[in-house]
């Protein structure tokens, strides 16, 4: 069998090490003894974006926001559905998990980051939700959140204020009057579901397969939107 070979290392402002470790074409984040993500293991983040840019169909020029830049599954997938026009944020905490991306992790993203409807913001996700998407700070279409390992998370205890009562209700206030907040998650959870309902949103419950088959672990994808109405496309 092919060894892990360990590439990189970072520091986390809470404490603890993050990982980056390659086999062959295979790339592993990990965390401690946790593995946080695998180049394998696309199927969730992906349907991160499915789910949430299908409620944006129709949508002029939309403007998205993707928490956590990851391995780059949900920007990739949002790229492939979204139309020319649209905008894309994506707010990565960590600038050595950015550097990853063009750097060892560069076969894993091919040319998106350099897509002209992509740009790369080196901060926490929490602050550029209330920004807009430029200087007129217009309220986000989309906001999709892949941080940490969902509402109870691993690695910062200031991710946990993103799931709660106050965290959901700053990404209503960001989002336009038929906005739309996706939240991928590692496991299920009734209490955030709860919160997020109570945060002003209709919300839709996906639990999908972490690889692209139909076998395996699955995730949860928590798709809610801020009104009833959403885009038609007509």
């Amino acid at each position: 069998m092919i060894p892990w070979v360990h590439l990189d290392s970072t520091t986390l402002p809470d404490g603890g090490e993050l990982k980056l470790a390659r086999r062959g074409d295979e790339f592993s984040i990990r965390l401690g003894g946790n593995e946080l993500m695998n180049s394998r293991l696309s199927g969730s983040e992906e349907a991160l974006a499915t789910f949430a840019c299908a409620k944006l169909s129709g949508c002029p020029a939309p403007r998205v926001l993707i928490g956590g830049l990851g391995m780059g599954f949900t920007l990739r997938a949002a790229l492939r559905l979204l139309p020319a026009d649209a905008q894309v944020v994506v707010a990565e905490l960590l600038p050595a998990v950015a550097d990853w991306a063009r750097g060892p992790m560069a076969p894993l993203f091919g040319a998106c980051l350099d897509d002209p409807r992509v740009r790369v913001e080196v901060q926490d996700v929490a602050r550029l939700m209330g920004s807009g998407a430029g200087a007129a700070s217009l309220p986000w279409d989309a906001i999709l959140l892949d941080v940490d390992n969902g509402p109870d998370g691993l690695t910062q205890a200031a991710n946990d204020g993103l799931y709660g009562a106050a965290g959901l209700a700053a990404a209503r206030r960001a989002l336009g009057a038929s906005g739309v907040l996706a939240v991928w998650s590692e496991k299920p959870g009734d209490a955030f579901a709860k919160r997020f309902a109570r945060a002003g949103f209709a919300v839709e419950d996906h639990r999908v397969h972490a690889h692209r088959g139909k076998s395996g672990r699955r995730h949860v994808v928590w798709v809610g939107v801020t009104s009833q109405t959403v885009f038609s496309g007509a």
